[in-house]
């Protein structure tokens, strides 16, 4: 499974520009680095890789990514070397902390340190910039569902293996969503009109994207 830029940017809320940046800023420590390809042009996430990204989003929007970074760094001092997906990782607004077995670890202030932490979940909708709301991981839209084991993790008609931009192009090129079921005989009027909307999310998205800073 691998995704584009541009596809672990829409899922994650990060841009294009900071995945470049989180990838390349080695003097101040990857945030992320791609683990299929992570040399331009044909750049490209795994499905561990758009859970972390979209755990390292939801950081930002509490902290600083410097304080990301040092915990990230702190982590690997704890002697933790997974790849960042496969923790818990929150912030409970002034510091990153790592979650285990109910039990929250400082990973900032005072690397090591047990504290109380309340959970928020990262895979539920977020807004990451003005106007843009990064939608529920698994399912983007009602109709729609991500699955790492289905079509690379692209995601696709619920229930079916069907990727949702044939839909949305099928649509755009002037078919009717109540019609698309001549060419998709499992996908129905309503999750047309999903694909459809999803795909003029990753438009808009990349328009939102132009003019962000990097951060």
């Amino acid at each position: 499974m691998a995704y584009t830029a541009q596809m672990a940017a829409a899922l994650s809320g990060a841009t294009r520009r900071q995945l470049s940046h989180w990838r390349r800023d080695t003097g101040a420590g990857a945030v992320l680095v791609p683990e299929i390809s992570a040399e331009s042009p044909r750049v490209l996430y795994s499905f561990r890789d758009l859970l972390a990204l979209r755990a390292c989003v939801f950081l930002r929007q509490d902290v600083s990514l410097q304080k990301i970074r040092k915990a990230i760094n702190n982590l690997r001092d704890l002697g933790e070397s997974a790849q960042l997906s496969q923790y818990t990782i929150v912030s409970d607004g002034d510091t990153v902390l790592l979650v285990e077995g109910g039990e929250a670890t400082d990973l900032v202030r005072k690397p090591g340190q047990r504290v109380l932490v309340v959970l928020r979940d990262v895979f539920e909708p977020f807004a990451v910039r003005e106007g843009v709301v990064v939608p529920r991981l698994f399912r983007p839209r009602e109709r729609l569902e991500v699955d790492p084991q289905t079509r690379g993790g692209v995601p696709v008609v619920s229930g079916t293996r069907v990727p949702y931009d044939l839909v949305a192009g099928l649509v755009r090129d002037g078919v009717a969503p109540e019609n698309i079921k001549d060419y998709y005989p499992a996908v129905s009027a309503e999750a047309a009109r999903d694909a459809a909307d999803f795909a003029l999310y990753m438009d808009s998205y990349s328009q939102a994207e132009r003019g962000t800073a990097v951060a």
